[in-house]
Parts: structure tokens; sequence; C-alpha cells
């Protein structure tokens, strides 16, 4: 029987860069999948400037850029009396934004993993993880033709999203959960032009659009998650009519046609152990966040490459097991601790507060205090950063004059 270094379980965002990184590393590593590639998946698409400056650390941005998919230049966040609109802080050297069909971007990170040296084993079903004294040791699972196979590992990684198969099997200790705040439903359209990613905030109701590939732009509609039931009783009669809180928009749309069906629904929030014994977990497996702010992709990749890195450190003997995951834990969750609370915030659907009514008010109009808004949105600014005390006072200055 061979024995993997790493068995990795779940092939898209998360899954497939663990792969390739620790292949790239010279690690025996296994690749697994239920789904075939090209397909779909629910997702918020957009790659801010974080994720693109990974796939260009990758080697893979020229890849996507080849399927036609175009440039995001500009973030524009309407909130009915003003717009905040202005352009993120580059991050190593990258200022601009990619929202990428699925059916692409997976393909190229599968493909890019199986020529790394990973062996990639599509159509296949994890049917059970193997537990022997308290850690887990490999999986059991079928391939489409029904044969049963066993394999073995050094360690599993669970990079199979929010259901994750693997997580069910080691039961991680979840921590800091965020209930479902909204439910969005979001469709492709043909002939529907945007000035990049484009965000609308009315009072309990969201929406944002976003160019992808064939010409085609992502339009999500979302609903506070009490009011679920309402929107789902009549998902396209809602949807259409949320959009009426901004006029301009909705001439747009009513001279766009929709080419795809609804897709969507609510997630909740929560943060998970992401290893033990024999086991790891990334991306949404062992984070997941409402998808107001459409981070998952740029986490997903985040987490992949300080997993990847966490077990060639251990895998090389460098550091102990617990050292090495241990800081990964710990780095992962400095990280993006301050984003996970504002995208709470933000998936509430609810009005401003007063305060930050005045905030976003003194905002408006300054190219670099928009700048640095949607930088903070685009994950290349931290929220404690633009809401530090001295960066306040700064902007609130103008009005106290």
């Amino acid at each position: 029987m061979t024995m993997y270094d790493a068995i990795v379980v779940g092939a898209r965002c998360a899954g497939a860069p663990m792969a390739m990184l620790l292949a790239r590393r010279g690690y025996r590593v296994l690749l697994v999948d239920r789904a075939t590639f090209p397909s779909d998946t629910l997702s918020t698409h957009l790659i801010h400037p974080p994720g693109v400056a990974a796939l260009d650390r990758w080697r893979l941005l020229g890849r996507v850029l080849a399927t036609g998919c175009p440039p995001i230049e500009r973030y524009t966040f309407d909130f009915g009396p003003f717009a905040i609109s202005g352009r993120p802080h580059p991050v190593s050297g990258v200022a601009t934004a990619y929202a990428p069909r699925r059916t692409v971007l997976d393909t190229v990170l599968v493909e890019a993993a199986a020529e790394a040296g990973a062996e990639v084993r599509v159509g296949f079903t994890v049917d059970e993880v193997l537990v022997e004294n308290g850690a887990v040791t490999g999986i059991r699972g079928h391939d489409r033709s029904g044969r049963v196979v066993v394999e073995r590992a050094r360690v599993v990684v669970g990079a199979d999203g929010r259901g994750s198969r693997v997580a069910k099997a080691v039961s991680p200790h979840q921590y800091d959960e965020k209930p479902r705040r909204q439910w969005a439903y979001y469709a492709y359209w043909s002939g529907l032009p945007t000035d990049g990613f484009e965000t609308y905030n009315r009072p309990g109701r969201g929406w944002a659009a976003a160019p992808t590939n064939d010409g085609l732009t992502m339009l999500v509609v979302g609903w506070p998650a009490a009011e679920a039931q309402a929107y789902k009783a009549d998902a396209a009669g809602n949807y259409l009519a949320t959009l009426e809180l901004a006029p301009e928009f909705a001439d747009r749309v009513r001279q766009a046609r929709r080419v795809t069906p609804f897709a969507g629904g609510s997630v909740r929030g929560w943060f998970r152990t992401p290893y033990g014994p024999g086991w790891v977990l990334v991306g949404d497996a062992g984070y997941n966040k409402d998808p107001i702010t459409a981070q998952g992709i740029g986490d997903a990749f985040r987490d992949a490459e300080s997993c990847a890195g966490a077990l060639d450190a251990w895998l090389s003997g460098a550091r102990s097991y617990d050292d090495a995951l241990g800081a990964h834990h710990r780095d992962r969750d400095a990280r993006v601790r301050s984003l996970y609370e504002f995208t709470a915030q933000l998936a509430t659907l609810e009005p401003p507060p007063a305060e930050m009514q005045q905030l976003l008010g003194a905002v408006h109009g300054r190219q670099d205090a928009m700048d640095d808004f949607v930088s903070m949105v685009a994950g290349t600014l931290s929220p404690d950063e633009f809401f530090a005390p001295a960066n306040l006072d700064q902007l609130m200055a103008p009005l106290a004059s």
C-alpha cells in the first residue's frame, strides 16, 4: 500500500492549491474530489487583490487571465444618498481584482496540482475517514466504477468545504460562531455593464455585481435571513423588486438578460481548531463567514499557503507537528479576526449606526479616504487600521472645523 505524505480531500480553492504547493516541495500527495472538472459550485466569485497576488506567486495568474476574465479596477459602495468609490491599495504590486467563473478557476487549480506532481482522482467519494488510536491515518472511498479503496497518509487534509466530511469525523472545537445573517440569490446576466465591482446598500437589502467570463455579470441580491421564507416564496420577483431601490441600476438590469437559474442560500460563521492528530482543516472547512465581503476565495488561498508551509516545516523535520500547526492556527485567527467581525456586522443588512453614517459621510468625496475604505473590504487594509482612533480622528477632523 502506498503511504502518502498527505491526502487532500476537496480539490477546489483550498485543496487544489494545498496539494500543488506540497507537491512542488517534493511531497507525495493524493488529491481527491467527488466532483469532476470543469464543474460549478456556489461562490461569491470575487478574488480580491491579495488572492490575485497569490495566483501571481504561484505562476497561475496568466492562465486565469487567458480565459478572458475581465479586470476589476474600481470598487463602488452605493449607500443611497451618496456612494464611496475607489481603488484598493496594492499588495505585492497587485491592485486589481477578478471574478472568474468557478468552472474556469477550479479547473486551472486542479490542473496545476496535477502538473506539480500530485496524484489527482476526481469523481472519487470519501466514505470514511480512518481513525486509529485517536489519530487519523487515511481514507476509505470509492471511484465512479464503485471500486472501494483504502489509502493511507501521514496527514489527511480536509479541504472539503462547510460540510466537511473530515471535520465531521474529527469533531474539532468550534468557536466564535455567528448566526445566519442574510439569504442571498445570484444569477448570471448578459448585457449588464458594470463599473468594476458595484455594491448597493439599502435598509434591509443589499446587492452586488461583478463582471465575469464570457461577457457575463454575476448579480447577487441579499435579504435578512429572518425574511428568507418570504424571499424564497418568489425568488425571481423579490430579487428584481429589490433592485428598484436603485432605479438607475434597475433600468440597466431591464436591458439585460438573465442566462442562468438562481442559486444561493445562507451560511453561519465559525472558527474551528484547524488541526489535530493526523488531520488539518483548510478553507471553509476550518473557518467560514458570511459571503457579503466576498473573502472566501482569498481566505482559502491564504489558508492553503500558510498550512502548506506549516506541514512542510513538520514533514521536513524542521519543527514539531504541534509547534508548526499551532503557529499556523494562531496566525490564521489573528489575520482574519477583525474582518470577520466587520463582515458579520455588514451581513445584518441593518442601516449603519449614526456614528458610522457620520464616518461614511466624512469619507465620501475624499479620494484617499475612499481608497482606504474600499481597501478594507478588498483585504489590503485591516479594519483595525481603518478604525484606529488616530485614523478616525483624521477622517472626522474636517467635520469638526
